[in-house]
């Protein structure tokens, strides 16, 4: 099979969907591939390093989308690259479809295969290719917002860990998935006082031994919400509805009630922001103040630390992609139940649930979508 990957487009984003070591994997197997030039540069993999691994170096991206069928990517495509997509195309990144109309319609009507990552799942029931992704980005979140708590970023000034005798700052985490557990233990970690707020007893239970008593679990309610928030200094979003948009758990009004200077950092953007007040930001503008609170919205936090990003995504990621290249794409998806839940769209469908309920739109099964192919 012709697989490739373009440059990310992202702003600062600086993964890769397919680094030399996948590369080698992949040529291996017997397939062609073809790299966008500098596409690795972010991860200190170069032009020359990818040749010496059997690739070809494409100009542009246009050049790679012409030249593959396979497009294996991080980020969602650009609306110039979904320009470049043909029926014959199979897309395979992070799409987080539910937030996003425009793209859902570029890619509907491109009438290309779209398998998202964020929605393939394993025999334990995970999402093992949004786990790694997760990790980071409830740690990277964390220690980004301790700096924008500074007085310089807009932040009230707070230092997290507290000193001697000085109180440590209050973080809430909202949600205690892999991204709640990661920012609990890294603002943990910081010094700081945590509280996460989780929906299910068992999940409580489960936080509490892994986290250590000293870490509050509170159940999901609006007074508990508020009760947390009200006082916190740095609240982290970390929701998740697989493929689907997240419900706003701290409302408008509830953010004019929090302290002055602290900071909403909201890990679910991509799923439409678990704050109200939320919108997404960039890495050149990473935050802005609403209501005296400082919000960090950024899509792709993981961007900011490709090297150890890079290798947890492809890690991940690698296995299914060479099951799509060395079965063919019909044949993967019908063989693994798992990669057939990553297929969002299909021909012209939607085909998994959650996207087209948080767009209001129709469905079909993916097995149905199959049948077109």
């Amino acid at each position: 099979m012709r697989i490739g990957s373009p440059k990310e487009s992202k702003n600062h984003e600086y993964r890769v969907g397919l680094n030399v070591e996948s590369v080698q994997g992949l040529v291996a197997d017997g397939h062609q591939v073809w790299i966008e030039s500098g596409a690795g540069a972010g991860i200190g993999e170069s032009d020359a390093d990818y040749r010496r691994a059997g690739a070809q170096i494409a100009a542009t991206a246009a050049e790679v989308f012409e030249a593959v069928d396979l497009i294996v990517k991080v980020k969602e495509p650009s609306n110039v690259e979904r320009r470049l997509l043909l029926p014959r195309h199979t897309l395979f990144g992070y799409l987080h479809l539910a937030s996003d109309p425009e793209q859902t319609d570029d890619l509907q009507a491109s009438g290309a295969i779209c398998i998202a990552f964020e929605t393939v799942t394993n025999d334990q029931g995970g999402l093992p290719l949004l786990v790694p992704m997760s990790e980071i980005a409830g740690r990277a979140a964390v220690q980004a917002a301790a700096v924008f708590l500074q007085k310089r970023q807009g932040g009230m000034g707070l230092l997290l860990s507290g000193a001697t005798g000085v109180e440590p700052g209050n973080v809430v985490v909202i949600g205690g998935g892999t991204v709640g557990s990661n920012a609990a233990r890294i603002a943990l970690g910081l010094g700081a006082r945590v509280s996460i707020v989780e929906k299910f007893p068992a999940r409580r239970a489960q936080l509490r031994e892994l986290l250590g008593p000293e870490v509050e679990c509170a159940e999901s309610t609006p007074e508990e919400i508020e009760r947390l928030v009200v006082d916190a200094d740095l609240v982290v979003g970390a929701l998740l509805v697989p493929g689907g948009r997240v419900p706003h758990m701290v409302t408008e009004s509830l953010v004019k009630k929090m302290k002055k200077g602290a900071v909403l950092a909201d890990v679910c953007i991509d799923q439409g922001g678990c704050f109200e007040t939320s919108r997404p930001t960039t890495h050149d503008e990473p935050t802005f103040i609403k209501h005296g609170v400082v919000h960090y919205c950024v899509a792709n936090i993981p961007g900011t630390v490709p090297i150890t990003s890079t290798k947890a995504l492809n890690h991940a990621t690698l296995p299914f992609i060479r099951e799509l290249a060395n079965q063919g794409i019909k044949r993967a998806l019908e063989r693994n139940e798992h990669l057939r839940r990553g297929l969002n769209v299909c021909r012209g469908h939607i085909t998994y649930e959650a996207v087209a309920k948080g767009l209001g739109r129709d469905f079909i099964a993916p097995e149905s979508g199959l049948q077109l192919l």
